[in-house]
């Protein structure tokens, strides 16, 4: 993996360098047969390492601390916490977020490891409901690579998954509901069911009113979840809350991976729903590459 943007001393060496040795071996006449001229893997490119995780510029590989680094909230400013709210989401060339409904085929080992960083940042990882019955959604565990840096930020073992449901319509049987590390979250309105409330209740879930009606008013959502003492708010979709949050206004930032690669069809796009009358300009934070992946961090301006 290589940093792009901001540029860096780094970068600059690791661009310069690149150069000369396709220079090189333009005047050698010897083969190329990838984007990096050296066996079809780009600089920093998974196939770099035998153990399969990505390298540095260097050939050294990142480790998950350096990746946390790349990825830390921002610091919160003195007096009451502000929550800070960023998505998390996987995107093909032609803006398709799922293939065959689900975001795992056009992800790969590099982009489920930010995945996992991204989450070990988080105090709580918020999720539509349908997304939790497409993706199969588990509870999130406890990662020992992480204990010390959560615990320096006074956060639990592992973030809380927080479910958005009008409807509750969900199979509390499942892990995430009787076996998580910490209680699964439901974030709903004042005027659900009772019945599918009193249900979750049974099965060890937290009931978060945030909304008047049956649905869920984002706004009231990140403030409900700030007043638990969850700042640090990560979600990771799918596409119908993620429109609903923009829409909202409350997204703070976009950690965005561009996959290589075309699917056409007819699958969503990152943020569905009704457009923005205006919309929101987003500036660039960071951007990483790695074997034609791209790995973005956007923050609203």
């Amino acid at each position: 993996m290589r940093r792009l943007f901001p540029v860096t001393d780094q970068t600059v060496t690791d661009q310069t360098v690149t150069r000369e040795r396709q220079t090189r071996e333009t005047v050698t006449h010897e083969t190329v047969t990838g984007p990096a001229g050296e066996g079809g893997a780009a600089p920093g490119a998974r196939e770099g390492g035998p153990d399969g995780h990505e390298r540095g510029p260097d050939g050294r590989e990142w480790s998950l601390d350096e990746i946390a680094d790349a990825y830390a909230y921002p610091e919160p400013r003195p007096g009451e916490p502000v929550p800070w709210l960023r998505a998390n989401m996987v995107s093909t060339l032609d803006g398709a977020a799922q293939h065959d409904g689900r975001s795992q085929p056009i992800s790969n080992a590099t982009d489920m490891r930010v995945f996992g960083t991204l989450r070990a940042l988080a105090d709580v990882v918020i999720v539509g409901a349908e997304t939790v019955r497409q993706e199969q959604y588990r509870p999130a565990r406890a990662r020992a690579e992480f204990a010390r840096r959560r615990e320096a930020a006074g956060q639990g073992a592992a973030p809380a998954i927080a479910i958005v449901s009008a409807s509750l319509d969900l199979d509390f049987s499942l892990p995430l509901f009787t076996s998580p590390l910490v209680p699964t979250l439901i974030l709903t309105g004042a005027a659900a069911a009772p019945d599918r409330v009193a249900a979750a209740e049974r099965s060890g879930a937290r009931v978060v009113t945030a909304g008047d009606g049956v649905g869920v008013d984002p706004a009231r959502a990140v403030r409900a979840l700030a007043d638990l003492g969850h700042t640090r708010l990560l979600t990771e979709g799918g596409p119908r809350l993620l429109g609903q949050l923009v829409a909202a206004g409350v997204l703070d930032e976009l950690c965005l991976t561009v996959s290589p690669m075309l699917t056409a069809g007819g699958a969503q796009r990152i943020a569905g729903g009704p457009a923005i009358a205006v919309p929101r300009r987003f500036a660039l934070v960071s951007l990483l590459e790695e074997d034609g992946f791209l790995y973005s961090r956007y923050a609203r301006v």
